[in-house]
């Protein structure tokens, strides 16, 4: 007994100890993988060979942090990808693969074999878009490399602010379009650049490759249904017309010629280009107005109109631009070093003549003078009244007239410039408080590079701004203004000049560079589904995100929704976290809103962020469409994708749709029934000659021992084989056949016989096949042909 103590003993001590420590705690469950939930829409179950099939795969973000996501689908067998069927969500990219396995940005005009969408910002939030707010932009210190122009912006899908543009007065063969990206300074993606203009559509290419010269003032229009596309004046050997640039795909989309060049008076260049109901406008050297339609890509019927201008003679360009101002057009145009002076003139669409009270065109200038400019004169209320021409030379002057032709005031601080300053045309701003500001970019006659800013809402120089607002920190204050761009989303302006520095400028201050930031994000929440379903509850909220709300002067700064038609859906402010409440705006009133931030910093520092907008919905969901192989032996396809994100892979489930043998995948089964009109027995059975009748003659079974012979023929006529045959017989057992299997193209024979028949009357038997065509789905009920009938006769046949 002793001897057990201490064994009692250290069993007592362990398991006090044990009560002592704490048990492990339960391990944490794992977080939860994000999910693919796979449906097929647009045919039956069974479906036909050749049907369109819709996939639909359905996303649902378990993700608790944001990084990449990828959902691939292969196109399984049995079937075709149709060709611009891939539908994904917005801020997903899509891919097409030819091999499974390496996907491309482009589709390919055939043999896709899967797609995939990626985001490399997913999660934690499917059902939202964001876009990166454009950061304060410095004065890029590269310059762009030519004589650039006017600025282009371009605001990328993701957000991202590009300024394109493009080298002026460059001839054809010479490398002059630049993209830069404006939050990094660096060039954008697919370099090198610059790169040439060619008339042909394509991918920009490279080098000196070009086919199309720039003029001395470019102006440019955007495609209203297709904003990224950018229409501008070009010359090329034969004509001068519109070229396209298409910002988006980094492409030329095309060129259309308006005049030829040569003739008398000669044409050689053109200047604009200015919108107006439709159609882009522009003059030519000839002085002649040409016209070309948007919506129909051509020339204007009756274009080139009669001349609003003089013909330019002995220079290669047209100084001078156009403008449009209550529907009419203006052009200014001008030559420099030769007795001719400066002029405006008016164009009228609607009578494609020059315009009521402008038979001829006002001079602006002395001899010898050019310009670089036509801009729209304002009222006090902000209505377009006039237009004004600013001229350089010995003696600079600004000249305005009022849309009837008479004179009328010209801004003073244009006047004011001294002789030999260059005027190039104005970005027209809405301040915040309503008022109409034009920004004059003005450079040479002992200025390096400044803005002349005048309100038409007070009639004189804006308030708070210096008369020449300058930019001594860029380039060391030497830009040399061309022109602005205005941003709305900042709020800033973005200025080139000669030198090809961009900066940007506060339109409010004058500062540079500009101490804000923007971003804007248009949320249409039905184009996240391809299903048709409604899958929609309601918007949530916009909000910023990387960004330090202390750094970010919210009572200056401003939000705004506005909806597909431009209207201004009524908001909340930004609350101080920076977020802003969209759960009043109603998503059956507003499918689609585009939220704009203007954010006025405290410190261009470090800035980086985007804008949220997200609403609460179902699970995002991407779509494709295939073909059903109208192959007899596809009997099935089915579906599978796949995914990853920042939760780990996961597959979605299999769907797979039957598919049931149409016409084309039926075969064509029929029977025939016959009776032996031999009068040897030995001619009846397989092989025997017969002959072979539907009905035997009268007497013939007394010759036979009262014995009726009956052969059944089986045909197959295809195109498909069947399984399972059997032939049924109502009167004679012995002639039921079966299972058997039957190719398409073969035949069968059954020979049965029925004996001892001393019938007074005829005896009709008849047969029949049931079967199975092969590739039809399990559980496809047995087809059944038609009766074929034989008669027997004994004593009497036509009772």
């Amino acid at each position: 007994m002793r001897r057990r103590m201490p064994g009692a003993l250290l069993a007592l001590v362990l398991a006090s100890a044990a009560a002592a420590v704490p048990l492990p705690a339960a391990a944490d469950p794992a977080p939860p993988v994000s999910a693919l939930t796979k449906s097929v829409q647009g045919t039956g179950s069974p479906a036909d060979h050749g049907a369109t099939a819709k996939w639909v795969v359905g996303y649902e973000d378990h993700a608790t942090t944001t990084g990449a996501a990828t959902i691939t689908d292969a196109v399984g067998a049995g079937q075709s990808y149709q060709s611009g069927s891939l539908h994904v969500p917005p801020g997903w990219t899509p891919e097409w693969s030819t091999d499974g396995s390496t996907f491309a940005g482009t589709e390919p005009a055939s043999g896709v074999t899967a797609v995939r969408a990626t985001n490399a910002g997913a999660g934690p939030d499917a059902t939202q878009l964001s876009g990166a707010l454009t950061p304060p932009v410095q004065a890029v210190t590269t310059a762009t490399g030519g004589d650039g122009f006017s600025p282009i912006l371009y605001r990328t899908p993701g957000g991202a602010l590009q300024a394109w543009n493009i080298y002026h007065h460059l001839a054809a063969a010479s490398p002059k379009v630049v993209c830069t990206d404006l939050a990094s300074g660096a060039r954008c993606p697919g370099g090198p650049w610059p790169k040439p203009l060619n008339t042909a559509p394509g991918p920009l290419g490279t080098g000196a490759t070009g086919d199309i010269a720039t003029t001395m003032v470019e102006q440019y229009v955007r495609d209203p249904a297709a904003p990224a596309k950018v229409y501008y004046p070009a010359v090329t050997a034969a004509s001068v017309g519109v070229g396209c640039l298409d910002l988006a795909a980094a492409a030329n989309c095309g060129y259309w010629p308006l005049a030829a060049t040569g003739g008398s008076p000669a044409v050689n260049s053109i200047t604009g280009l200015v919108e107006t109901g439709g159609n882009l406008y522009g003059l030519i050297s000839s002085g002649a107005v040409v016209c070309w339609t948007i919506a129909t890509q051509s020339a204007c019927g009756g274009q080139p109109y009669a001349p609003i201008a003089p013909a330019i003679s002995g220079n290669a360009y047209i100084y001078g631009a156009v403008d449009v101002v209550a529907g009419k057009v203006f052009a200014s145009s001008s030559n420099p070093s030769t007795a001719q002076q400066p002029s405006l003139g008016c164009f009228d669409p609607a009578t494609a003549t020059a315009c009521a009270g402008w038979a001829s065109w006002r001079t602006t200038g002395p001899a010898g003078n050019f310009t670089f400019n036509a801009y729209t004169a304002f009222s006090t209320a902000g209505t377009p009244v006039g237009v004004c021409s600013s001229t350089t030379g010995g003696t600079n002057t600004t000249a305005c007239f009022a849309l009837d032709g008479s004179a009328s005031a010209a801004p003073p601080g244009a006047a004011a410039l001294p002789n030999g300053t260059y005027v190039f045309n104005p970005e027209v701003v809405t301040d915040p408080s309503g008022h109409v500001r034009s920004y004059l970019p003005v450079w040479n006659g002992g200025i390096a590079g400044a803005a002349v800013c005048h309100d038409w809402t007070t009639g004189t120089a804006c308030a708070g701004l210096p008369a020449r607002i300058t930019h001594p920190s860029v380039n060391g204050g030497a830009t040399r203004d061309y022109g602005y761009a205005y941003d709305p989303p900042s709020g800033c302006l973005i200025g080139l000049g000669d030198a090809g520095v961009l900066f940007s400028m506060d339109p409010a201050t004058g500062a540079t560079p500009c101490v804000r930031s923007g971003g804007q994000v248009t949320l249409r929440p039905g184009d996240f589904y391809c299903d048709g379903g409604s899958h929609v509850q309601g918007y949530t909220s916009a909000r910023l995100t990387g960004v330090d709300p202390a750094n970010v002067d919210f009572a200056a700064s401003r939000v705004t929704v506005v909806d597909s038609d431009g209207a201004v859906v009524p908001t909340p402010g930004f609350a101080p976290d920076g977020s802003v409440d969209l759960t009043g705006v109603s998503v059956a009133a507003h499918p689609s809103i585009t939220v704009t931030t203007t954010l006025v910093l405290r410190s261009a520092a470090g800035f980086s962020g985007s804008l949220v907008v997200d609403f609460a919905g179902d699970a995002p969901q991407l779509c494709f469409r295939t073909t059903i192989s109208p192959d007899c032996a596809v009997t099935s396809v089915a579906n599978t994708a796949t995914g990853t994100d920042s939760t780990g892979s996961f597959t979605s489930n299999t769907v797979t749709l039957p598919v049931a043998p149409g016409a084309s995948c039926t075969p064509k089964v029929s029977v025939e029934k016959e009776i032996c009109t031999a009068v040897h027995p030995a001619d009846c059975g397989p092989g025997g000659a017969g002959p072979w009748a539907k009905q035997a003659p009268v007497g013939l079974l007394g010759v036979l021992a009262a014995s009726a012979y009956w052969r059944i023929t089986v045909t197959n006529q295809g195109p498909v084989g069947i399984t399972s045959a059997q032939v049924v017989d109502t009167v004679e057992p012995t002639c039921q056949t079966g299972p058997f299997t039957l190719a398409a193209g073969q035949v069968k024979q059954v020979y049965c016989a029925t004996y001892a028949l001393l019938n007074l009357f005829p005896i009709t038997n008849k047969a029949k096949v049931t079967y199975v065509p092969v590739n039809v789905p399990p559980g496809t009920p047995p087809s059944t042909t038609d009766w074929s009938s034989a008669k027997a006769c004994s004593l009497l046949c036509s009772v």
